[in-house]
C-alpha cells in the first residue's frame, strides 16, 4: 500500500500560522494561491487533502515568505479599495494608510462635478484606480518615470474596465501635458529618508527604492511637488499628499511657506500624521 504522505488543509494552515513567521491571513492568502482557490473555500472544505504538487507549492510559497519576500509579491496581487490590483516588484505594495489619502480626496472633489486629476508616480495605480471607480465623471492621467510600473498600471486599468484614465510617462511635473491644469494633484510619493533603518524591515528590501527614499529627510521629492504643483492647478486647486507619521509638522510648514491656503494634516487610522492638504496659493 502507498502511504498517503498528503496532510489536511487546516492542519498545513494551522502549522504554518503556529512558527509565528506569518499571521493566519497571510498563511491563508498564500493557501488560497497554491491550491488556486478563494479563501472561503478553506472555511468550507478544512479537511481537504492537499494534492503532493499543491502542498509542496505550499511549502514553497512560505519559504519564500520566510526569506522575506512580501505576500503580494509572492501572489502577485493585492487588494486595495475593495479592486484586486496586480502588483510587481517593480512597483510599491498598496498599503492601508493609502485608503485614507482617497478618502480624503473624495472628499475635496465632493463638490466639483467632472473633475480633472493627476495621480504623480502612480506606481501600481492604486490611487487612480481608486479614484476613477467612485468618480466616472472624472478625468485621471495616471503618471510614473518609471515604464514597468506603468505597464502594471495600464494593466490594472484594463482589467478593472477604467476609461476615464490615461497614463504618462515621466517624472513629476514632466509627464503632466503641456498648458493642462487640474482642480486636484495628488501622490503619494517617496518619504522615507536615506539612512532609515526601517528601510532593512518589513518587506521594504524587497520594494523599489527609488519609491520609498527622498533624500537625507525624506522631503527631497515632497518639497518638489509642493513647489511646482501651484503652475498645474487650476484657481481653486487642491494638492494632497501622503508623508511619514512624523513629518506632519514639517510638511504643513512646506505648504505654508509656498502661500497654500486651507492647509490641514489628516490622521491615519493610528492617528498618526499621515495625509497634509493645500489650496493653491493666490498669487498676484
Amino acid at each position: 500500500m502507498i502511504e498517503d504522505k498528503t496532510v489536511a488543509l487546516a492542519q498545513l494552515l494551522n502549522d504554518a500560522s503556529a512558527s509565528g513567521s506569518l499571521s493566519r491571513l497571510e498563511a491563508e492568502v498564500l493557501m488560497s494561491h497554491a491550491i488556486e482557490k478563494p479563501r472561503s473555500y478553506l472555511f468550507a472544505w478544512p479537511e481537504y487533502k492537499l494534492t503532493e504538487q499543491q502542498q509542496t507549492t505550499f511549502l514553497t510559497l512560505l519559504e519564500r515568505h520566510r526569506q522575506g519576500e512580501p505576500v503580494a509579491y509572492i501572489i502577485g496581487r493585492r487588494e486595495f479599495w475593495s479592486l484586486s490590483l496586480k502588483v510587481t516588484p517593480a512597483t510599491l505594495i498598496p498599503r492601508p494608510e493609502t485608503e485614507q489619502l482617497v478618502e480624503r480626496a473624495l472628499a475635496l472633489l465632493q463638490p466639483m462635478s467632472q473633475g480633472r486629476i493627476a495621480d504623480l508616480g502612480t506606481g501600481s495605480g492604486a490611487i487612480a484606480a481608486a479614484l476613477a471607480s467612485e468618480r466616472p465623471d472624472s478625468s485621471i492621467v495616471a503618471t510614473d518615470q518609471s515604464e514597468a510600473a506603468l505597464e502594471v498600471a495600464r494593466f490594472n486599468f484594463d482589467n478593472l474596465g477604467l476609461k476615464n484614465i490615461r497614463t504618462q510617462s515621466g517624472s513629476w511635473f514632466s509627464a503632466l501635458p503641456t498648458n493642462e491644469t487640474f482642480d486636484l494633484i495628488i501622490s503619494n510619493p517617496p518619504y522615507i529618508a536615506e539612512q532609515d533603518p526601517h528601510l532593512l524591515n518589513d518587506g521594504l528590501p524587497w520594494e523599489p527604492g527609488s519609491a520609498l527614499v527622498s533624500g537625507t529627510d525624506g522631503l527631497d521629492d515632497i518639497k518638489h511637488l509642493i513647489e511646482r504643483a501651484p503652475d498645474h492647478l487650476n484657481t481653486q486647486g487642491w494638492l494632497i499628499l501622503e508623508h511619514g507619521f512624523d513629518q506632519g509638522e514639517a510638511v504643513r510648514a512646506l505648504f505654508s511657506a509656498a502661500g497654500y491656503r486651507e492647509v490641514a494634516t489628516h490622521p491615519d487610522l493610528e492617528r498618526r500624521d499621515r495625509i497634509t492638504e493645500g489650496r493653491k496659493p493666490e498669487r498676484e
